[in-house]
């Protein structure tokens, strides 16, 4: 495991360093609107919106919005190891990113597969953020088990007709695309007879209807085809290979130390909040229970960078971590509910307040964060299936 940036790496991070000291007030890292990890998503000021247009025109110049695209298509074309850094130190100021799934998926997607007429119409306008993506994948009945997705695909002349449903898929209140994938060969096994669209989420007979959580949020929704015709020209890659798309990735770098850095940051925020405390004539921080307690969180974020800092050694070298992304999700995931109780612990009664305006326990910081922190051991593979994959690739244990 490489803890040391080469020259060069040294030289980049000065770079990434100067650009936020000029570019990023200060004051914006300092005032999440949620905790941490939130990384200041949903501060939706009109100032900070202003601000976001033309901070990503800035990251855009420097190809730091697409950092893992290749040059040609607008991106920064950076090593792994540069992508790091670029995440590492956006992290530790809560300094926004672009990102999502036209970032991620279907931007890196067309690049294999498309037509050159898919990729002149919709890399531009991911990368200038014209365009929001949603991801059209998860079914009622096929989540974990993806492959056995209902919805249908049936070609009618120069059309695909689409019925079925989709649901969990986020931001598709905003989306003005989607990436689907429907089942357009019902007789052949589940994972072949799938094919991969781009869809336009305002053609007729697209319905999207709102998942609102326990925090009363609109995050998720259900989004359901009824007859609706997509062009041809919208299948991306071949007919009945969608499955093979929907795996295909860039050379990202995936250590998750964004996460990382933001576990840590919030293990710094919740020993502040307990020295500065009361608890009778005393700070919170004067416990011994309440200093063991935020110990174990902090060394806990200390191990979950280390386990970054593997994944990004081994993706230099090559090679691609398979149990070792399994074990950063299911750790990071655990710390994740893990932090949000000690919150919690810390507030005491006050951690139930929703209040925003109410200073107690961090205008209900406290209480908002537990009650996300819920779902991370379920998005993005849930922590048995993790479980599973680090007991069988990691471990040689026999499935079942």
């Amino acid at each position: 495991m490489e803890f040391r940036d080469s020259p060069k790496e040294t030289e980049f991070r000065q770079v990434v360093r100067g650009f936020l000291d000029a570019e990023f007030p200060p004051e914006l890292g300092e005032r999440p609107s949620e905790w941490g990890l939130f990384n200041g998503a949903g501060r939706a000021q009109a100032g900070f919106v202003q601000f976001m247009r033309s901070w990503n025109t800035k990251l855009n110049e420097r190809g730091w919005g697409a950092p893992a695209w290749p040059k040609e298509h607008g991106g920064g074309g950076l090593s792994v190891k540069e992508q790091f850094i670029l995440s590492e130190e956006f992290a530790w100021r809560r300094a926004p990113r672009s990102g999502g799934i036209g970032h991620g998926w279907a931007g890196p997607t067309m690049m294999v597969y498309g037509t050159e007429e898919q990729k002149a119409e919709y890399l531009p306008k991911i990368i200038s953020g014209e365009h929001i993506w949603c991801q059209l994948f998860s079914e009622p009945g096929a989540g974990s088990d993806l492959a056995s997705l209902q919805t249908r695909a049936i070609r009618d002349g120069d059309d695909y007709v689409v019925n079925g449903q989709k649901i969990w898929t986020s931001g598709a209140q905003h989306a003005h695309m989607g990436i689907l994938i429907a089942r357009t060969n019902p007789d052949a096994p589940k994972h072949r007879g799938i094919s991969y669209f781009l869809v336009d989420m305002k053609t007729p007979g697209i319905q999207v209807r709102p998942l609102i959580n326990m925090l009363n949020s609109h995050e998720f929704n259900e989004v359901y085809f009824e007859d609706v015709r997509i062009p041809a020209t919208s299948l991306l890659g071949e007919e009945n290979r969608g499955w093979y798309l929907a795996t295909t990735t860039l050379d990202f770098e995936r250590s998750g130390i964004a996460t990382s850095v933001a576990h840590q940051l919030i293990a710094r925020d919740l020993v502040k909040y307990a020295k500065e405390s009361e608890a009778g004539s005393h700070s919170v921080a004067t416990s011994r229970a309440v200093r063991n307690e935020l110990a174990d969180r902090t060394i806990e974020a200390q191990v979950e960078a280390l386990i970054c800092y593997r994944i990004i050694s081994m993706q230099e070298r090559g090679e691609i971590p398979n149990k070792e992304s399994s074990i950063a999700k299911l750790y990071s995931s655990e710390l994740d509910v893990r932090l949000a109780t000690t919150a919690m612990h810390l507030g005491g009664l006050f951690s139930q307040i929703m209040d925003r305006d109410d200073a107690s326990a961090m205008g209900g910081k406290f209480a908002r964060f537990y009650m996300h922190s819920t779902t991370s051991p379920i998005g993005g593979g849930t922590s048995e299936v993790q479980r599973n994959i680090i007991s069988m690739r990691g471990l040689g244990l026999p499935r079942g």
